[in-house]
């Protein structure tokens, strides 16, 4: 048989033999000027590919992905069996109107009380405003969208003259800001508000286009050869519902990072500890909504890039299923692994934030046949649905973490829920995860290189930050034998997982391997590789984007240097309202433990 290495088909896997494997990346941290040597030698003919090629060797690379047999036929973009509606949910129509479905939603969550939300500093936890709030607030006369545009706007020029650069934004325009306030506050003058979302503040990541700002993707040449002339379907949704866009987030290149680190405009800080990172890709959105300058924000999502930086900022992230959201109107929408999904400080304003975007495009309605939509009636006792939940967890992925602190915390959260609900924990194997993160890599590289190959010939390739050229250079390597086999890898992954979603409804894991890693000062000017954090960030986000499922991050607590912990909840394709329940259920036991960021501004009341 010589090299080749024969895997058994997916049915005959014996899930009892499974034995865990860690991850080893063999890649050097690199910075400065020894980093961009690298990258000219690796960009170098003959001498890069070969550079390339033994690191993808030292990676087991070949192994995995050219000298295997994988007998199962390629799944070129995730396919779902049929599922079984969720229990105490609320429909919602994909095909109605937005601010309506934000109605809906907005009936299923608790009944809400002024009174206690409203209490000054009499509460010793801290708490962040919420979308109800904002909305109490304008109609009580407590503020208006104008006068919070106006410390927005202050906030965000603060931000802007920060040596060296720290942007929220890439593109903010005060003018515009105002102009859209001043027609929120005219509705809430004539007591005609579009919906609760109408004054509300959001941030958009710069991969998503919003009308009128340019969508760069974080480089400084996209704008060049991709006009914007509408927005993407998921902030017209949003724009229907009267949301108020205060500009474009600061994200890691092209979305190829999960450090957030951005050479071009500057690289945004983490609220909690400033010299660490917000994660990436979606670094802006995160901090943003972290700092308390805007309710919500939209991400993508490709690999982790929603949930890293929630997780590391401490606030809530959702990856929806995909094909939930239309992609439509973003640098991304071709992809088989990438969604645009909702940041919030709390679990119901994603919920509404999501209500808002959601719906499927007609194509992927036709191919995907998803499952109607629906959000968790939590406006009624959960006891009885929260109690039969199943909750399934690979004891030795869970732990396998750069700090105790996080599996630690993220136990405790589990043992509390269970205390407390009566969910039940059951074990399970997750098998071939290193086939798993290989097959994820191809996909996405693969996707990334096919986008971008006529504009990086056209010579915009050398405009792009090093730490993207250097993904780039390991794309150009991807062979499409590479790709096919990575596609036969996710059809025995998605079997695996179907498999383990008949004995659990959710899969549970820390959402990161690691908080918050501190900025070397040698990587702001130039970037840096250093794949051993990626490989911490990275490691339980993955099944989510290859597979197309549902995600959600949820902080749990903190570590020693009081970082951000995050817990992940994966559930079941198009049980979003399943992930959400839970997700609420968590964040209720631990808002008494909530810390106040180191950057945070109220704008509420200035």
């Amino acid at each position: 048989m010589g090299k080749k290495r024969v895997m058994v088909p997916v049915q005959e896997v014996d899930m009892s033999a499974v034995k865990y494997q860690q991850e080893d990346i063999q890649a050097p941290h690199l910075t400065g000027f020894v980093f961009k040597l690298f990258v000219w030698i690796i960009e170098t003919p003959l001498i890069g590919p070969l550079i390339v090629s033994f690191l993808k060797k030292q990676n087991k690379f070949d192994e995995l992905m050219q000298n295997t047999d994988i007998p199962e036929a390629p799944m070129f973009r995730p396919e779902f069996p049929p599922q079984e509606p969720e229990p105490g949910v609320v429909m919602l129509d994909e095909e109605g109107k937005p601010e309506e479905r934000v109605e809906l939603a907005l009936k299923s969550l608790p009944q809400y009380d002024p009174a206690s939300c409203w209490n000054g500093d009499s509460s010793p936890s801290f708490r962040y405003w919420k979308i109800r709030d904002y909305a109490y607030a304008y109609r009580s006369g407590h503020a208006t969208p104008t006068t919070v545009a106006g410390h927005i706007i202050s906030v965000i020029k603060e931000f802007s003259s920060k040596k060296p650069a720290q942007p929220l934004l890439i593109s903010f325009d005060a003018e515009e800001v105002r102009k859209q306030a001043a027609a929120s506050t005219r509705r809430f003058e004539e007591g005609c508000p579009l919906s609760i979302l109408d004054g509300i503040f959001v941030a958009i990541k710069d991969d998503i286009d919003c009308y009128p700002h340019a969508s760069k993707g974080a480089t400084t040449w996209m704008h060049e050869v991709r006009s914007v002339r509408k927005d993407a379907v998921c902030v017209s949704r949003l724009r229907s519902c009267g949301v108020i866009f205060v500009g474009k987030a600061n994200m890691h290149e092209l979305g190829l990072g999960t450090t957030g680190n951005n050479p071009n405009y500057g690289t945004t800080r983490n609220p909690h500890a400033p010299e660490r990172y917000t994660g990436g890709s979606s670094s802006g959105p995160a901090a943003i909504v972290a700092s308390g300058i805007c309710s919500a924000a939209l991400g993508t999502d490709g690999g982790g890039s929603v949930r890293i930086p929630s997780s590391l900022c401490g606030v809530v992230g959702l990856k929806t299923t995909y094909g939930r959201t239309d992609m439509g109107g973003s640098l991304c929408g071709s992809g088989t692994v990438e969604i645009i999904g909702p940041i919030a400080s709390s679990v119901e304003d994603v919920m509404l934030v999501y209500s808002a975007i959601l719906g499927s495009s007609l194509a992927d309605r036709i191919s995907l046949k998803p499952g109607p939509p629906c959000v968790p009636n939590l406006s009624c006792d959960n006891s009885n649905t929260l109690g039969s939940m199943r909750l399934g967890k690979y004891t030795e992925w869970f732990n396998d973490v750069y700090s105790t602190d996080i599996s630690e915390k993220c136990e405790d959260a589990l043992n509390l829920l269970s205390k407390t609900h009566g969910c039940e924990m059951v074990e399970i194997v997750v098998p071939e995860l290193e086939e798993m993160r290989s097959a994820h890599l191809v996909s996405i590289g693969s996707e990334t290189q096919c986008s971008l190959n006529p504009d990086c010939e056209d010579g915009k390739g050398s405009r792009l930050t090093y730490d993207t050229r250097t993904s780039m250079a390991l794309f150009r390597s991807f062979s499409a034998a590479n790709y096919v086999a990575a596609q036969c890898l996710r059809r025995r992954i998605m079997y695996y997982h179907m498999e383990i979603f008949k004995k659990v409804d959710v899969i549970v894991t820390p959402t990161t391997g690691m908080t918050a890693p501190k900025i070397p000062s040698s990587a702001l000017k130039d970037g840096e590789t250093d794949m051993h954090v990626t490989g911490y960030l990275m490691r339980f986000i993955l099944a989510a984007n290859l597979l197309g499922l549902p995600a959600i991050t949820v902080p749990v607590g903190y570590d020693k240097q009081g970082l951000p912990i995050g817990l992940q909840l994966i559930g079941r394709p198009w049980a979003e309202a399943s992930i959400l329940r839970l997700a609420s259920a968590i964040e209720e036991l631990f808002a008494e433990s909530k810390k106040r960021p180191v950057s945070y501004f109220d704008v509420l009341n200035g």
